[in-house]
């Protein structure tokens, strides 16, 4: 179930100092989750709490937070009989597979963690997950969309799933952007991605979908996640006439590459996957962010039920942090452990992993369940955007 707004009272005494926002390493507890000998319910959250992308690492981490202290403000949760109150567990992967592996073991290492929410980015996640795994930690990503992240995931020692997704993949997202290029009337396409698993990934999507469609793909280029110069890349494509141009990255480096292509004086209509749909990409970019188009993997938060409160809760608990695209999901992957747990009966990670199969729960983003063979989530969708005075408006959706 959902939870009413916190009292500000209730606020205040769930408060703590998000360290993370600092962009620390180290493990950081949420001060005043759980009371000195309660029975506690740890969940790791592991995403890039500095670096680039800090800005959409925190989002996952805050939503994950937001949703912890409003369970142990509702009294926490009921486990065989007995009161425990949850604990978030925060770790900066910095969207590194290398860290992300570091910290993915320091994770593994504490036995008394019961499940993670985690990673942000594709590529790390797929690198931990094989640690988690080993430790029998079931796994909820909020955010990797690469297919792999699911396919290639390792399985519990009784071949049991151990790692779910919370949005639609990138099987799903590229091609949506594809047919509404089509749609705009888009004939040929460039395509420029960042060389990570996510956006090269996300880029091979798009082209595969565009050639099924007819659409011409001039170009395919790769720069990488650190590129600050995109001009030689941006004046091949604007001599090739592309009608369109296709991103396939994170937001800052969309910024970048969406200025430099305004810059040039490139009037391709922009097409950028869903973590460029964020207001930190329309700080960044200005002026040139308007009218680009951008895919979400899931409903969008101004379309949900419940997101205006959401909204309302999340950046009167952060001050100053808006929220982004994935804050909701986070939220849903707590409360969707924390059914995993009363199912369970148990903090044991084992007996949650193997609570996963079947279960259910409504969130933010509304009911949850999942196949229980590949940790896809159901009925997921790809909604379209576009950006529009300085606000990302929904155009179209796409199942």
């Amino acid at each position: 179930m959902l939870f009413n707004k916190l009292s500000l009272a209730a606020a205040v005494a769930a408060a703590f100092s998000l360290a993370a926002c600092g962009g620390a390493k180290d493990e950081k507890k949420a001060e005043g989750s759980a009371a000195a000998g309660a029975n506690v319910i740890k969940i790791a959250s592991v995403s890039p709490l500095s670096g680039g992308t800090a800005n959409a690492g925190k989002d996952n981490q805050a939503g994950a937070q937001l949703a912890v202290e409003e369970v142990n403000a509702k009294g926490g949760v009921e486990v065989a009989g007995k009161k425990y109150m949850l604990e978030l567990i925060s770790e900066d992967d910095g969207a590194d597979p290398k860290q992300g592996t570091i910290v993915a073991q320091k994770i593994a290492d504490d036995k008394n963690i019961s499940a993670v929410i985690g990673h942000y980015n594709s590529g790390v996640t797929m690198a931990a997950q094989p640690i988690y795994a080993k430790a029998g930690l079931v796994a909820i990503t909020p955010s990797a969309t690469n297919p792999d992240v699911t396919v290639k995931a390792s399985k519990s020692e009784s071949g049991g799933t151990l790692m779910y997704r919370m949005v639609a993949h990138d099987g799903m997202q590229g091609p949506a952007l594809a047919v509404y290029a089509q749609k705009k009337g888009v004939k040929t396409i460039a395509i420029v991605d960042d060389a990570t698993t996510y956006g090269k990934g996300m880029a091979d999507q798009v082209e595969k979908k565009a050639k099924e469609l007819g659409l011409t793909v001039v170009s395919h280029d790769a720069a990488t996640d650190k590129t600050t110069d995109f001009k030689n890349i941006l004046t091949k494509i604007k001599g090739a006439g592309a009608d369109a141009v296709m991103w396939g990255g994170l937001d800052d480096t969309a910024a970048t590459f969406s200025k430099q292509a305004r810059e040039l004086g490139l009037k391709s209509l922009l097409l950028m996957p869903d973590a460029v749909c964020t207001d930190n990409y329309i700080s960044l970019a200005g002026e040139a962010a308007e009218g680009t188009i951008c895919s979400v993997t899931g409903v969008p938060l101004a379309e949900m039920k419940e997101g205006a409160s959401f909204k309302e809760r999340f950046e009167k608990r952060f001050a100053g942090q808006k929220v982004q695209g994935f804050a909701p999901f986070a939220y849903d992957a707590v409360l969707t452990l924390v059914e995993a747990v009363k199912k369970a009966g148990s903090t044991e990670p084992a007996k949650v992993a193997a609570a996963m199969k079947g279960i259910t729960a409504t969130g933010l983003s509304g009911p949850i369940s999942f196949d229980d063979a590949t940790g896809e989530r159901k009925d997921t969708m790809i909604t379209i955007q576009e950006e529009k005075n300085k606000a990302f408006v929904t155009v179209d959706k796409i199942k």
